[in-house]
């Protein structure tokens, strides 16, 4: 297997090294969560495709590391493999450095490419391997060096945003950002993380499939700003509008030699979206101060411009959704289809809105037990045949002139269980209790996922993810540090929910082997009353898209349940239909017509 030839080509490089163990996470140089091929070194060594996990190889085994959204899918794609597959948060599990702790011997080594790893969890491999006088590597990418037909860097060109999207100008933003580097007694930042640069600047590029950022770094101190790009990234129009705003333009392969003749400064670093080949040279050359990037938390409350036009384009990607479930629903049995050519259906209807530039993510089409699997992707040789029964997974997002999206609906072909239609009625009220959600400002995520996750639990059922992420602005459709998630460790952020930031809500029901639900609106956070009690909040909805009725049995519902299900389809009527064909707007109101206990 090819796969395990590969491996084998490691340990040997390994043994030539001196290497015990090499760490190959799931990152590029800026910690994303999406990468682009050129850093797909994980996948190239391990055949796992999935967005989050890392591969731990020895002299004499190799484990993949993952989430609770990936199991199963990793479980097919490493058969046969040889690699142990280790379900991070289960029970017994141990974690990458409590597997290195108790596996390696004094005085061994374990290598990784440090540009790829950040300080943060630099530093805790180090504290973690510190008793056995461990020696760490991070100085060259030993399992990249193997890969002979690795595709090129990407250094795709870069725009900018109009500051009529934007909502304020670069020199507005770099105002607060210095301001908060003043806050905390900072004379400089260091800024690696490539959405919160394409937000700062207001620019926009191409380096990462479905992501519109550009391989970038950024350095600040209080009268100078620095923007790393690479030289064929750079255009006229780009110079020129950096020249305006007083910006310098350096050679994206500086970044190594401008650090190395910091001195003096206190820089302000992320540690977890620094690189802990970076942070390595700064330790030595200035004072860190390690906290959170200022631009993430100004990047996650939308201005009104931006949110003015999210709500512009969430409505026109709810019309093309809309009229690719009439189009499924009417079709279904009477015409050969599958997941790949459901999904191109879909994405073709999305690249006739106005203002389209790409889809935020690759579509997620999974039909029947391939809906268990959260990240699942049909492709045009391996899918699913669909058929008037059972349930068709839907998840998918553009990106527009104005906007991000993400929706998720699992729609009903056929006959289904009752079973199933108790998960999927729940997973619809759990989703609209968070909607419906009143709370004082001061709460975070936590404290709301009970709202979407409590009628699953009531049933000793749990889906292993969150409820819901922050969502970017024509940026990353996953965007920090908001999120909805009950359960926290020491990587994760969690943030008070301010009003501006826009959530997605999307609780499930996952089962192997037989089905998986979804049901995902996005939501944005607003103020509510103020009172002697606090301020209050409350989200509104960006997502306008009918919940299959032929799912929903309202006898698992209580009255409330069934009027803010009521209340959601007559907006989503109202809103929609009059961007519709008289056969599609007939359909859509059936598909949304009131229900009763």
């Amino acid at each position: 297997m090819e796969v395990r030839e590969r491996i084998r080509n490691l340990q040997e490089k390994m043994k030539e090294e001196r290497i015990d163990y090499y760490l190959i996470p799931t990152a590029d140089y800026h910690n994303s969560e999406y990468v682009n091929d050129f850093f797909k070194v994980r996948k190239y060594f391990s055949g796992f495709t999935g967005s989050n996990g890392s591969l731990v190889v020895s002299q004499t085994q190799a484990g993949l590391w993952t989430d609770g959204r990936y199991f199963i899918q990793a479980e097919k794609e490493l058969d046969g493999s040889g690699i142990t597959l280790f379900r991070m948060q289960e029970e017994g599990v141990p974690t990458i450095e409590e597997y290195l702790s108790q596996n390696m011997k004094e005085g061994e080594t374990l290598g990784f490419d440090g540009r790829v790893v950040p300080a943060s969890y630099g530093k805790k491999l180090e504290k973690t391997l510190k008793e056995k006088h461990v020696n760490i590597r991070y100085e060259k990418d030993v399992a990249g060096g193997l890969w002979a037909d690795r595709p090129q860097m990407p250094g795709n060109s870069v725009s900018v945003l109009p500051e009529e999207l934007s909502g304020q100008s670069v020199s507005q933003k770099l105002e607060q950002v210095r301001e908060k580097m003043k806050e905390k007694g900072c004379t400089a930042h260091l800024l690696a993380k490539l959405d919160d640069l394409m937000w700062l600047f207001n620019i926009r590029g191409n380096d990462i499939a479905y992501n519109p950022v550009a391989l970038s770094y950024g350095f600040f101190t209080m009268t100078d700003a620095f923007l790393f790009l690479q030289e064929r990234a750079v255009g006229d129009a780009l110079r020129q509008y950096a020249a305006e705003n007083g910006i310098t333009i350096r050679d994206y392969d500086e970044i190594t030699g401008f650090l190395e003749k910091i001195t003096g400064e206190k820089v302000l670093l992320d540690e977890a979206n620094v690189s802990y080949a970076l942070y390595r040279i700064l330790r030595d050359k200035a004072e860190i101060v390690a906290d959170d990037n200022p631009t993430e938390l100004l990047k996650a409350v939308k201005n009104p411009a931006e949110l003015s036009h999210m709500e512009e384009v969430y409505l026109k990607d709810s019309v093309a959704l809309t009229k690719f479930i009439y189009w499924l629903k009417t079709n279904i049995g009477k015409i050969p289809m599958n997941e790949y050519s459901a999904a191109m259906y879909l994405d073709n209807l999305r690249r006739e809105v106005d203002g389209f530039l790409d889809l935020s993510f690759p579509t997620i089409s999974g039909y029947q037990e391939n809906a268990a699997m959260m990240h699942y992707e049909a492709t045009e040789t391996e899918h699913k045949e669909l058929r008037a029964e059972g349930m068709l997974l839907v998840d998918s997002g553009g990106q527009y002139m104005g906007g991000t999206t993400d929706v998720t609906r699992t729609i009903v072909l056929g006959e289904i269980s009752e079973e199933v239609k108790k998960h999927f009625t729940l997973v619809a009220v759990g989703m609209l209790n968070l909607t419906a959600a009143r709370f004082l400002h001061g709460c975070t995520g936590r404290n709301l996922d009970i709202l979407a996750r409590e009628p699953l639990w009531d049933l000793n059922i749990d889906y292993k993810c969150g409820t819901g992420h922050g969502i970017g602005y024509i940026l990353n459709v996953h965007e920090g540090p908001q999120n909805i998630r009950w359960r926290f460790t020491d990587t994760m952020k969690e943030a008070v929910i301010e009003a501006g930031m826009v959530i997605s809500n999307e609780p499930g029901v996952y089962k192997a082997g037989s089905h998986g639900i979804r049901t995902e609106n996005i939501i944005v956070a607003k103020n509510g009353e103020k009172n002697g009690d606090g301020q209050f909040m409350y989200f509104d909805t960006l997502t306008y898209v009918p919940i299959d009725l032929g799912g929903i049995e309202p006898s698992y519902m209580q009255e409330r349940d069934i009027a803010r299900l009521n209340d959601y389809h007559k907006a989503v009527y109202e809103k929609v239909s009059p961007y519709l064909t008289e056969e599609e707007r007939s359909w859509l109101k059936e598909a949304t017509a009131p229900i009763t206990k």
